[in-house]
């Protein structure tokens, strides 16, 4: 089967790790810096909700980026996030790092990313998926571009697109009635 073709759904049967870039997936992309130096971002609550709602579902989640930042751990242990990678300018050695660590093949993993750094991970995983505002050549390499954009539920669309094609988005809907 070519993969290149093969069914969004089918895709999203395998995945058990969500892996995200940072800055302009997580947050919009702009970066804060106040008169101290003092890095500030702002992300999403639809985003945590979903984390949270995938966490609870059974699955991991996990931070790759290329930049530094304390606020990106502090976000992170807010959402029970315990894969953070900071630092990695190359993310793929990092992914596959991650997934050897959980006995994970790459196609059980879904990326997320928005720019030129994230292209070789986004075409190694069985799940590729560019935000919306990504540049074009990450969007035209993705198996699905969201309708929302970075910092805007982009990470929540995926993850609803994933658990419904597993169909246990019926089962997450159960636990909030």
């Amino acid at each position: 089967m070519d993969t290149r073709t093969m069914k969004l759904e089918t895709r999203c049967q395998p995945i058990e790790l969500i892996v995200s870039d940072v800055d302009g997936v997580m947050t919009d992309g702009g970066l804060i810096l106040n008169n101290e130096g003092i890095e500030t971002k702002q992300f999403h609550v639809h985003d945590g909700m979903g984390i949270q709602i995938w966490r609870r579902a059974g699955y991991s989640f996990g931070l790759l980026t290329s930049r530094n930042s304390h606020i990106v751990k502090v976000r992170a242990t807010e959402l029970g996030v315990d894969i953070v990678r900071q630092g990695f300018e190359s993310k793929l050695p990092a992914l596959r790092e991650i997934a050897a660590g959980r006995n994970l093949e790459l196609s059980q993993i879904c990326f997320l990313g928005d720019d030129l750094s994230d292209l070789s991970t986004m075409r190694a995983v069985g799940l590729g998926v560019a935000v919306a505002d990504a540049v074009t050549d990450v969007r035209e390499a993705a198996h699905y571009v969201t309708k929302l954009a970075g910092g805007r539920g982009a990470v929540r669309e995926t993850i609803e697109l994933i658990l419904k094609s597993k169909h246990r988005w019926q089962d997450v809907l159960r636990r909030f009635e």
